[in-house]
């Protein structure tokens, strides 16, 4: 009986502990945290994109002188087919 009259107060402070914590407006310390969380989101999303952005700048470089590169060839044996 002493066993479960314990368990029985345990639990009930435990719940109204867990009811006073929870209610009401948030503490600005939580709110706080949250909103650097976020920042942190916003910028590490930013910085993705900034890397996708230029690997994609990279790309076309890469792209553009393997274009060049085929001309200037194409322009080469169009002049040693000429000699």
């Amino acid at each position: 009986m002493n066993k479960l009259l314990a368990l029985l107060l345990t639990s009930f402070f435990a719940v109204s502990s867990f009811a006073a914590s929870h209610a009401g407006a948030p503490m600005a310390g939580a709110s706080a945290a949250k909103a650097e969380a976020k920042a942190e989101k916003k910028e590490a999303k930013a910085e993705k994109k900034a890397a996708k952005a230029d690997a994609k700048a990279e790309k076309k470089e890469a792209k553009a002188d393997a274009k060049a590169e085929k001309k200037t060839a194409k322009a080469e044996k169009k002049e040693e087919a000429k000699k």
